[in-house]
């Protein structure tokens, strides 16, 4: 939270970039509010607390909350910090801003076009719907306006990777000796993953779903764009991360009234999700057939790495807290942890968001595991980890970064910092509730994505209550996360109404390690990509080849793969004959 300095804030210095922020900020805010109402309905119609839409519109709900909360409201936030975090660490406004508004433009296009084809879904007789949830493949099909609408908004996501490689190259231009910064060099590892990450579904879109939709194409194999969207679905989840680790890693530290611990821990920590994000998507699929067991257990291992920089993170963060804490007159073993600002909104939900993401970690490793995921395996258990991960690390922080970000980029105050502390406290004691609830649930295979759970013949018999206590949990959680989501909006609607003023600017301090102190290879973008990339070919050509072999690029009862087989060896025996001929009648 700022409070007053004579400090110049970042939209007095950069005020194009402020602008960009602020609109992609917009957008975001917009589709968290959408998709929080969406959230409230499923939560009260599934409980049977209140149901105001027929089931037969479970699923329209159910991919609009997803769509809206897991892309559009994160990747606007995503590439909103991005554009501050890119130009305050460069300490140049972008190449041209007239592409910044353009990869923006783009994206808002597609996210608007994507939006409005889910809810016409919700009148039956227009004829368009897109009932495909967050997890947009075969079977499910979709109108073209959908897919279309994807497409234009992955082209702007690139494009803003674009405009920051672009700014960064001109940066190095200017400084040939400089380590990169460490907020740049965070946001230019991002965007390597996500656009190896975006390859995957790309050609799920392009080449098979968007197609068929058209009618240009009548099968398409529901086992490939599966194993595609996730390549994509699940780094997909640290590009929703990442973000929140950059608030983690350079603003928290300086709230809590200190330093980064180490500036280089934070660099590793980056490049091996660049390195380690990918090749994991097939963990996803361990009750798929038509993949080996081998490929899986591949994944699995690959997965299990992934715990590496969550680790890494966390005892960063927790020692530059514990720095901050110090700093402001905390002692003892834990006694320091009086000594945080735990007032200040942007501190605690920060974080109270890194202790659900532990949390969600563990219930993580159980999803990972080949043999323990078929217990929790499309049950309940699947969203109370995905709400504990990016429904409240990532969306909370997201939250409490605002509070201190939105000085910088508006010149006004928070309107109530009381207001925005006991919302990061409502949205911790919400998500704490439903998740359990859901986790629980999951664990007596109570099952997911249907509004109609019937438990008549259910024996249920837990230590933990009853299955209607847990849909009680349910409700009163979802319940808070709205309220919590209504006050959050609130607050900044109103305080966009308050005057502005001057020298609300905030700096951050160095680290206490500084980049010096790593190998300059951290800072080799090519060889990571390179790598990144070596990996993926090792962990996806052999089971997406075998795919293909199994059942064609179309799937049973397509014929393209074997059309262009057949079609070689015409041609092939064509021209074999041909010179046959020739040779019988050559003297």
């Amino acid at each position: 939270m700022s409070t007053k300095t004579n400090k110049s804030t970042f939209m007095d210095r950069f005020p194009e970039s402020a602008a960009i922020t602020r609109q992609a900020f917009l957008v975001a805010f917009v589709a968290l509010g959408l998709g929080a109402l969406f959230g409230i309905i499923q939560a009260l119609h599934r409980t049977n607390v209140l149901r105001v839409f027929p089931s037969g519109d479970y699923y329209t709900l159910l991919t609009a909350h997803g769509v809206l909360l897991a892309i559009v409201f994160t990747i606007f936030f995503l590439v909103g910090l991005f554009q501050w975090a890119i130009t305050r660490s460069l300490d140049r406004p972008p190449v041209n801003i007239t592409f910044t508004k353009t990869w923006l433009g783009l994206m808002s296009l597609g996210s608007a076009t994507a939006g409005i084809v889910i809810l016409l879904g919700f009148i039956k007789e227009i004829g368009i719907s897109a009932d495909v949830l967050f997890t947009f493949y075969a079977p499910l099909q979709a109108h073209p306006l959908f897919y279309a609408g994807l497409t234009v908004f992955i082209v702007g996501t690139w494009l803003a990777g674009v405009d920051w490689f672009r700014s960064w190259l001109r940066w190095r231009k200017d400084n040939p000796d400089e380590r990169i910064p460490l907020q740049a060099f965070m946001v230019l590892t991002t965007m390597i993953m996500w656009y190896i990450a975006t390859i995957g579904v790309a050609i799920a879109v392009l080449f098979f779903l968007l197609p068929w939709s058209l009618g240009l194409i009548e099968t398409v194999n529901p086992l490939l764009t599966r194993t595609l969207f996730w390549f994509f679905g699940h780094p997909v989840v640290y590009f929703w991360l990442l973000p929140a680790y950059l608030l983690w890693y350079t603003v928290m530290p300086k709230i809590a009234g200190g330093r980064l611990f180490s500036d280089p821990l934070a660099r590793v920590v980056f490049i091996l999700f660049v390195l380690l994000s990918t090749p994991v998507g097939i963990h996803h699929q361990y009750v798929d057939p038509g993949i080996a067991e081998g490929f899986k257990f591949i994944a699995m291992v690959n997965t299990m790495f992934l715990l590496l920089p969550s680790l890494l993170t966390a005892f960063t963060v927790v020692a530059s807290i514990e720095h901050g804490a110090r700093q402001r007159g905390g002692s003892g073993y834990l006694g320091w942890l009086k000594a945080l600002p735990w007032r200040d909104p942007a501190f605690t939900g920060m974080a109270l968001a890194g202790l659900m993401f532990a949390a969600g970690g563990f219930s993580g490793m159980v999803n990972a595991g080949m043999n323990i995921n078929y217990l929790v395996h499309n049950t309940l258990w699947v969203p109370g980890h995905f709400h504990l991960t990016v429904g409240t690390a990532v969306t909370l922080t997201m939250m409490a970064g605002t509070y201190w970000l939105w000085p910088q980029i508006t010149n006004k105050s928070i309107w109530s910092r009381p207001i925005a502390l006991a919302q990061v406290v409502m949205w911790f004691g919400g998500m704490a509730l439903m998740s359990n609830a859901m986790h629980v649930a999951g664990l007596y295979g109570v099952p997911r994505r249907t509004a109609e759970p019937q438990y008549q013949s259910f024996n249920f018999e837990s230590i933990f209550g009853t299955v209607g206590e847990l849909r009680i949990q349910i409700a009163i959680g979802g319940t808070l996360l709205f309220l919590s989501s209504v006050l959050f909006l609130s607050n900044l609607a109103l305080s966009w109404g308050t005057p502005k003023q001057s020298g609300l600017g905030q700096t951050l301090p160095d680290p206490l390690s500084g980049p010096d102190d790593s190998p300059r290879v951290l800072d080799n973008m090519k060889l990571w990509a390179g790598l990144a990339l070596l990996l993926v070919v090792l962990a996806y050509a052999l089971p997406l080849g075998a795919i293909v072999a199994d059942s064609g690029l179309l799937g049973p009862g397509g014929d393209a793969y074997p059309a262009l087989v057949d079609g070689i060896r015409t041609v092939t025996a064509v021209f074999g004959d041909t010179v046959a001929g020739l040779a019988g009648v050559l003297p």
